[in-house]
C-alpha cells in the first residue's frame, strides 16, 4: 500500500514538473515573437523616418539654393546694372556730349535690357537700402536712359518737343508703378536736395548740359558732379560769366529754388565758377535752344 502511495506520489511531481516546462517554453516563445514584433516595429519606425529625414533635406537644399538665386538677383545689379548703360554711351556719345541717334537705335534693344535691369533692381526692393550717392546714381542714370529710350521711339526728329507731352508720357514701368520723366526729375531726384543733377540730367536739347558719356557711380558721383557743374558753367554756348555781369542758363532760372538751399544763385555760381561774381553782378538769362543735341 505504501509503494502505491509512494508510486502516485512521485507520478504527480513528474506530471506538474512538466507542466512547468510546457509553460516556461511558451512563455518563452511568447517572449521571443514579442522582441521579434518589437525589432520589426522598430525597424520599421526607422525606416519610416529616414525618408522624412531625407526629405527635409532636399527641402533644406531647395530653400537654399532658392535664397542665393533670389540674393544674385538682388546684388547683381547694384554691382553691373550701369556697365552696360556706360557701355552704350561711350560707342554713342562724343566727349562734348553730341549722341549719335542714328548708331544708338542700331542698339535700342540694349538699351531696353538696361531699363529692364534698372526695372529689377526697383522691383526686388533692394533700391530701399541703398545710400543716397547710389541713389543719386540710379536715378540719374535712369533719366537719361529713358530720356534716351523716348526720342529713339520717335526718331528721326527735331526737337524732343516734337513729341506729345514728352516729360509727361508714363512709358516706364518699375516694380507696379508707371514713371514719366516729371517723377523722377522733381519727385525723386529733386527732393534729394542735390542741385548739382541739372548739369547731370539732360534733355536731349543743344542747350541742356551735355550727356556724359560714361555712367555715373556711386564710388565717384561727388567728383562727376562737380566736374559736370563746372563743365557746364564754363560752357560760354551755355553761359557768359563775368564779374558783373552774369548771362546764364534758364535751368537756374526754372529751379532758382534748387540753387539758393545755401544762399544766392550767385552764392552757388562762386562755388564752382573760375571767375569771382560780385554778389551785385547784373543777373541775365540766355534763350533756350531746344533742338536735338546731335
Amino acid at each position: 500500500m505504501k509503494n502505491i502511495l509512494f508510486l502516485t506520489i512521485i507520478s504527480f511531481i513528474l506530471s506538474c514538473s512538466g507542466s512547468k516546462t510546457i509553460i516556461n517554453k511558451s512563455h518563452n516563445k511568447e517572449t521571443q515573437s514579442q522582441k521579434i514584433n518589437d525589432s520589426v516595429l522598430e525597424l520599421s519606425s526607422i525606416s519610416l523616418n529616414k525618408p522624412s529625414s531625407m526629405n527635409n533635406e532636399k527641402e533644406e537644399k531647395i530653400i537654399i539654393d532658392d535664397t542665393t538665386e533670389f540674393n544674385q538677383v538682388l546684388t547683381k545689379p547694384f554691382i553691373s546694372i550701369h556697365v552696360l548703360w556706360d557701355d552704350l554711351l561711350q560707342k554713342h556719345v562724343s566727349e562734348d556730349g553730341i549722341v549719335n541717334y542714328k548708331s544708338f537705335k542700331t542698339e535700342h534693344k540694349k538699351l531696353l535690357d538696361y531699363i529692364h535691369d534698372l526695372n529689377l533692381s526697383y522691383n526686388n526692393d533692394h533700391l530701399k537700402s541703398l545710400n543716397k550717392e547710389e541713389k543719386l546714381s540710379y536715378w540719374i542714370n535712369a533719366y537719361n536712359a529713358l530720356t534716351i529710350d523716348l526720342i529713339l521711339q520717335n526718331y528721326p526728329l527735331n526737337s524732343i518737343k516734337d513729341i506729345n507731352n514728352p516729360w509727361e508720357q508714363r512709358l516706364w514701368k518699375f516694380g507696379e508703378k508707371w514713371f514719366n520723366l516729371n517723377d523722377i526729375e522733381h519727385e525723386i531726384l529733386r527732393k534729394m536736395n542735390e542741385p548739382r543733377i541739372h548739369f547731370a540730367i539732360v534733355c536731349a536739347s543743344v542747350s541742356c548740359p551735355k550727356l556724359q558719356n560714361e555712367a555715373f557711380e556711386a564710388s565717384k558721383l561727388e567728383t562727376q558732379l562737380t566736374e559736370a557743374t563746372k563743365a557746364f558753367l564754363t560752357d560760354s554756348s551755355r553761359n557768359n560769366i563775368q564779374e558783373n555781369n552774369v548771362q546764364i542758363s534758364k535751368i537756374f532760372q526754372w529751379f532758382s529754388k534748387d540753387f539758393k538751399q545755401d544762399g544766392s544763385i550767385i552764392d552757388f555760381l562762386n562755388k564752382y565758377s573760375d571767375i569771382k561774381i560780385a554778389s551785385k553782378a547784373k543777373i541775365n538769362y540766355k534763350d533756350y535752344n531746344w533742338n536735338l543735341n546731335e
